[in-house]
């Protein structure tokens, strides 16, 4: 479902501690490693640590802004279901996407359900994450923006949520891995 009328658990404390906006600041250096993290991924039932990942794939990190299960952000909805169209893309290149969201895990089990998500969906109600990547925030949910890490957790690429070009597409995402496994 895109979006809902039933606005009943849209206001909360996560909604109330996001609301004011704040610009994504992230300042990342390409090459420079990024925060590791653990979170619940809600699709397989596991937590995933960003380190576990280190010398086996490349890792794409796409924060995404889901206000709750019946209302998605408008830009990252589409974006959402382009990525689970395209995931065995990126896995036959040896990459993993983790689909990282602000929802409970209760929120976050319908969504996976209600888009039939097969890419690992990492849920961060307390937005620690999404602060310690400082990708900003605004009317109750943090913003969107992908980075890539290649197999050694080093950044190869950010984008940062900007009213002009909300989300990165597919295609560049694909195109980047393409290069970074061409360099290895």
């Amino acid at each position: 479902m895109l979006t809902s009328t039933d606005f009943r658990d849209l206001i909360n404390r996560r909604f109330l501690n996001n609301f004011l906006p704040i610009p994504a600041t992230n300042k990342f250096r390409i090459g420079r490693r990024t925060p590791n993290f653990t979170l619940p991924d809600i699709t397989h039932n596991q937590m995933v640590q960003l380190s576990d990942y280190k010398q086996q794939k490349i890792v794409i990190l796409s924060f995404t802004r889901i206000f709750t299960e019946k209302q998605y952000c408008p830009f990252c909805f589409p974006y959402i279901v382009s990525l689970n169209k395209n995931y065995e893309k990126f896995v036959e290149q040896g990459v993993e996407i983790l689909l990282i969201t602000s929802t409970d895990a209760s929120q976050s089990q319908k969504i996976i359900q209600d888009l039939n998500l097969k890419l690992p969906l990492l849920s961060d109600p307390s937005c620690h994450v999404f602060r310690g990547y400082f990708v900003g925030q605004a009317l109750g949910a943090p913003l969107p923006a992908q980075f890539i890490l290649d197999r050694q957790g080093n950044l190869q690429y950010k984008h940062l949520f900007s009213f002009l070009d909300h989300n990165t597409s597919v295609e560049n995402l694909l195109n980047k891995v393409t290069l970074i496994n061409q360099s290895c």
